[in-house]
């Protein structure tokens, strides 16, 4: 059965005037104290002046030409025709120079819109990606970028240059023969103008509908792949692709649209054009009939509106693509208008580390004010110590190490470093000096050696090696083809769970920092893994400030203290000796859970001794 088709997203856009777009894009084309660039606007503008200026005498050489040709050789006006070849020539050659001079510009406004954009992307806070669609953020970012390069390079080395050369015209046909004349060429101009205006923005809403469907079938497309693994348990193939045809359905008649309503526009651009250039022939002829006017003045009016026809039939095209861009760039600069919600002060001083002491002073947070994670945690761990923190899925344990990374803001209370509310330093310096072992670990799409040395870039060979080693994966690494230059591929999916929180053990260790944060840090580990990594991770915190987030109690046993959460609160706090004496909450879910490895340890046991019996019935099928 084919799935019910996917509701259009609602665009929360913000919508800006085309105004308040291009004011967005000046400073990408205006670089403050970038004087090059600057110059490089100013030279391709007059050079685009110079081109229009000999593109109007073209006609008028031509019209020259032709008045004075007789019949005869001698008469052939040869200065005229090499002024008409010049004229010509001067028009195409700084055209030319124009593109020369401003290619620069617009490559440049590209990769600093994009950076801008990457950046910005980087500034904001963990809830801002939580929430986005990659797929089509990615296409937004895409299309806006393309789209600042369309605008500049359309915008100033067409429309503008378009209507300068049609005042020209206006100006010269109004001098050289009566009002009529300019009068019919402006009216044509204005009417085929405010017709394209007009249609085109009739047109937009096609463009905006087709913008919205292209990100949602990119957005599909990249969730279906990044989730491949899932999609191929299920046996949901069918389902994403028959989903993704839906929403693609939906833009192909989007698209059929936006064609069909351009089609319209060009035969009615076209009307304008052709009864516009007869009128003038029209009135030109009967110039030349009645004596008021030569035949190279017939030439002249005919030559001047074909060679308007061609920038006003490009004018069109212009219209459309000017327009169409300030869509593209609505979404981007929406993007650069989002604000960080965890965002450095003004006075914001670096964090000054003096043991690396963990203070956290009546806490509360929560992510949907209708439903609060953390309610008033308090606890403290002092320098060099360790604190574990266990609890029931949902109890904020994990909202404890996006705190204190600051990733999020707390609602109210504080979290100190040595004393420092961590809302008054800045966010690199606070990162600066935290490590972190995630619950689930991604990788970037590189090598092994790129994704260990990420935690200190340009980090020397002997110092990752032995951080392998510490992590226990420099087995596994020696035994691949490649070795460190392996490549991990995207979000790290060629490697098991294990492999990539070693990865993650590995770098870490790599960063060599005074605090460290374990969040889950062994839990895709098999038994005896995890017993030799929490021997390597006593090692590493030996010294350190360590905040243990843990499921698995036998982890966390020589911890200094343990916090219990429940439901956001700590329900119980001591050593792991103290805790079991008092027979509380932990003391139950610890004897929980050695029952269920006791019974997991059996069970594998069972599972061995059948194996052995399975081989040895084959060994005797095999001898008989």
């Amino acid at each position: 059965m084919r799935p019910a088709k996917s509701p259009l997203p609602e665009d929360n856009a913000r919508r800006r005037g085309d105004i308040d777009v291009l004011k967005s894009l000046w400073p990408f084309l205006w670089p403050k104290g970038d004087f090059e660039i600057k110059a490089r606007v100013v030279f391709a503008l007059l050079a685009i002046v110079v081109a229009k200026i000999a593109n109007v005498f073209v006609p008028y050489f031509l019209k020259l030409a032709v008045d004075a040709l007789d019949g005869s050789l001698a008469a052939l006006p040869l200065w005229i025709i090499l002024a008409y070849g010049a004229a010509r020539l001067m028009s195409l050659a700084f055209g030319q120079v124009r593109d020369a001079i401003f290619a620069k510009v617009g490559v440049r406004a590209v990769r600093k819109s994009a950076l801008a954009i990457l950046e910005h992307l980087h500034r904001l806070s963990l809830k801002y990606h939580l929430q986005r669609e990659t797929g089509g953020l990615s296409r937004s970012i895409e299309r806006g970028t393309v789209a600042i390069q369309t605008l500049l390079s359309i915008t100033l080395f067409n429309l503008f240059p378009t209507l300068f050369e049609v005042g020209l015209v206006t100006v010269i046909l109004w001098g050289a023969f009566d009002v009529w004349f300019a009068f019919a060429t402006f009216s044509t101009v204005a009417i085929y103008v405010v017709f394209t205006a007009y249609t085109t923005e009739w047109r937009l809403k096609f463009r905006r509908e087709m913008n919205q469907l292209d990100n949602q079938a990119n957005t599909r497309a990249i969730d279906s792949l990044l989730n491949y693994e899932t999609v191929k348990a299920f046996g949901n193939e069918k389902l994403e692709t028959a989903e993704y045809d839906s929403v693609m359905e939906n833009y192909e008649q989007a698209s059929v649209r936006t064609q069909v309503s351009l089609a319209y526009m060009n035969i009615g651009q076209s009307a304008i054009i052709s009864v516009g250039v007869t009128a003038l022939m029209v009135m030109a002829g009967f110039g030349v009939v009645n004596g008021t006017m030569t035949q190279g003045d017939f030439v002249m009016v005919n030559t001047y509106m074909l060679q308007l026809a061609q920038p006003l039939n490009f004018f069109g095209f212009v219209y459309r693509n000017i327009k169409q861009a300030l869509v593209d760039l609505e979404k981007m600069f929406d993007i650069l208008d989002e604000v960080p919600e965890v965002k450095d002060k003004e006075n914001a001083s670096p964090l000054k580390l003096n043991g690396g002491r963990i203070t956290f002073e009546n806490v509360t947070f929560s992510y949907d004010e209708r439903r609060p994670i953390l309610k008033g945690v308090s606890f403290d761990v002092p320098a060099g110590k360790s604190v574990a923190i266990v609890g029931p899925t949902g109890s904020g344990k994990s909202t404890i190490g996006r705190l204190l990374f600051r990733m999020y803001d707390v609602t109210s209370g504080s979290i100190k470093i040595d004393g420092q509310d961590i809302s008054d330093v800045t966010q690199e310096s606070l990162r600066a000096e935290i490590g972190i072992v995630p619950q689930d670990t991604v990788l970037f799409n590189n090598t092994l050696k790129y994704n260990l040395s990420y935690a200190k870039p340009g980090v020397e060979d002997t110092q990752l090696e032995n951080a392998a080693r510490m992590a226990h994966i420099e087995t596994f690494i020696s035994v691949l083809p490649d070795g460190y230059e392996t490549r991990v591929g995207e979000r790290g999916l060629k490697l098991s769970g294990g492999e990539k929180q070693r990865v993650a053990i590995a770098r870490v260790i790599i960063k060599d920092c005074p605090i460290l944060l374990f969040d889950e840090a062994t839990s895709a580990l098999d038994t005896h893994t995890e017993k030799e990594i929490q021997a390597n991770l006593a090692e590493v915190s030996a010294g350190r400030t360590t905040v243990m987030i843990a499921h698995r109690l036998s982890t966390i046993v020589d911890a200094d203290e343990i916090l219990v959460l429940e439901e956001g609160e700590v329900v119980e706090r001591g050593t792991h000796a103290i805790l079991m004496a008092s027979d509380g909450a932990y003391a139950s879910a610890w004897k929980r859970q050695q029952k269920s490895f006791a019974d997991a340890t059996v069970d594998e046991g069972n599972a061995v001794a059948s194996n052995i019996d399975d081989d040895a019935k084959d060994q005797e099928v095999g001898a008989v």
